[in-house]
C-alpha cells in the first residue's frame, strides 16, 4: 500500500531552513537504511521511494523554491525524470552503482520508453493585483513549435504520404543484440534509416521543408489561483512544443506568474504598501484621507501630531494568503510635504508659528 504523501521536510527529518549539505546527509542516512537491497521489510521500497522523491525536490533550488511557495500543487505535472534530473546518486552513495538500477526499476526512468517529449516552453505573465485578489482566468500568448498546417505534421508534400521505413518497420527504433559472458544484451537505438520517424519522406512539404513542424503563435487561458505567490510557476501539460520524434508527446507550458506594476501599491507577500503624502497643517492638526483599496476606498484617520514616516495599518484589505486564504493588510507610510516655495502671506504665517513656538525671529 502506498505511503500517504507527507511534507518533504518531515520525510527527511530536516528543518525548512536546512542547508543542501544537511539535506544530502539526512537523505543518504535514511536511504541506506531503507534501501530494498538491504532492508527486507514489506514497506521498505515505498519508504525508499518517498525519501528519494523528497530529496529530488529539496536538493534542487528551483524545485525547492516552488515547493516552499505552493506545496505539492506547485509541482503538479512533474514526472520522475523531472524530479530526479541532474542528481548524481553515485556521488551521494560514494559510487559503486548503489541504487542506480533500482532507481530505474522503481521510478521508471533511466531508459527510454518510447519517443522523447517535446521541449517545454517557458513564459512569464504579469497579473494585476485585482485578479490575484479574486483569482480567475488569464490569457497567455506564446510561441511554440507545432504541427505544420500544410502537411498535418507528416513532413510530406500535400497529396503525398510518407512510406513506412523498411529498416525498422515503422517503429523508429532498432534493437541490437550481443552476447557477453554467456548473457544476451539488447540495446535499443534510434533507427538510422528514418532517424526515428518510422517513415521515409520522398517529397518534402514546401511549408516546413519536411520537418513536420513550424513556429506557431498560440493562445491559452490559464486559471490563476487567488493569492498566488510572486514567481510561482504553473505547469500546463502538453501545451509546449511538438516532439522532434514521431509519436512523441508535446512538452509542457511553464507559466511564471508575476505581479503587474500598480502605481498605488507595492506588493510584499499578502500585504500591500503605499505612501500617502499630506500637508504640514494636516500632520499638525490631524485629518482624514481616502485610501484606495483593491475593491474601492476606505477612510483613514490621521491623528493630530502625526510624525513623518509614521506607518498606519488598514487590516484585511490586502491579498489572500495562498495557503491560509486570510487577507493581508494595507500599510500606509505617511509622508509630510515640505513646500519648496511659499507666498508672502504663507511666510508671515510661518513666522508667527515660530514666534508662538518660542523661537526668535531675525
Amino acid at each position: 500500500m502506498p505511503i500517504e504523501k507527507r511534507d518533504y521536510y518531515e520525510v527527511l527529518g530536516v528543518d525548512r531552513g536546512s542547508s543542501q549539505q544537511e539535506i544530502k546527509k539526512a537523505y543518504r542516512k535514511l536511504a541506506m537504511q531503507y534501501h530494498p537491497d538491504h532492508n527486507n521489510a514489506p514497506d521498505a521500497e515505498e519508504k525508499f521511494k518517498e525519501l528519494s522523491e523528497a530529496y529530488g525536490v529539496l536538493s534542487d533550488a528551483e524545485k525547492r523554491s516552488r515547493y516552499d511557495r505552493g506545496g505539492f500543487s506547485a509541482l503538479g505535472g512533474m514526472s520522475a525524470e523531472d524530479i530526479f534530473s541532474g542528481i548524481n546518486f553515485g556521488d551521494i552513495f560514494g559510487g559503486g552503482g548503489f541504487g542506480g538500477g533500482l532507481f530505474d526499476e522503481i521510478f521508471g526512468f533511466g531508459r527510454r520508453r518510447g519517443p522523447a517529449r517535446g521541449r517545454d516552453v517557458e513564459v512569464e505573465v504579469r497579473v494585476p493585483l485585482k485578479k490575484i485578489l479574486t483569482g480567475g482566468e488569464e490569457t497567455v500568448v506564446y510561441n511554440r513549435r507545432a504541427a505544420c498546417p500544410g502537411c498535418g505534421g507528416s513532413g510530406a508534400k500535400p497529396g503525398t504520404e510518407p512510406k513506412i521505413c523498411a529498416d525498422c518497420g515503422g517503429s523508429g527504433q532498432r534493437v541490437y543484440s550481443s552476447r557477453q559472458h554467456g548473457m544476451t544484451f539488447q540495446q535499443v537505438a534510434v533507427c538510422g534509416g528514418c532517424k526515428g520517424r518510422g517513415s521515409i519522406i520522398e517529397e518534402f512539404c514546401p511549408a516546413c521543408k519536411g520537418k513536420g513542424d513550424v513556429q506557431e503563435k498560440s493562445e491559452i487561458k490559464i486559471k490563476v489561483p487567488a493569492g498566488i505567490e510572486e514567481g510561482t510557476t504553473l505547469r500546463v501539460t502538453e501545451h509546449g512544443s511538438l516532439s522532434s520524434e514521431h509519436g512523441g508527446p508535446p512538452g509542457d507550458l511553464l507559466v511564471t506568474v508575476t505581479t503587474a506594476e500598480d502605481p498605488r501599491f507595492e506588493r510584499r507577500g499578502e500585504h500591500l504598501y503605499r505612501i500617502e503624502t499630506i500637508q504640514i497643517a494636516d500632520a499638525v492638526l490631524g485629518t482624514k484621507v481616502d485610501i484606495p483599496t483593491l475593491t474601492g476606498e476606505v477612510e483613514m484617520k490621521i491623528p493630530a501630531g502625526t510624525q513623518p514616516g509614521t506607518v498606519m495599518r488598514i487590516p484585511n484589505e490586502g491579498l489572500p494568503g495562498f495557503r491560509s486564504g486570510r487577507r493581508g493588510d494595507i500599510y500606509v507610510r505617511v509622508q509630510v510635504e515640505i513646500p519648496k516655495k511659499v507666498s508672502h502671506e504663507e511666510k508671515e504665517l510661518y513666522n508667527k508659528l515660530k514666534q508662538l513656538g518660542g523661537e526668535k525671529v531675525n
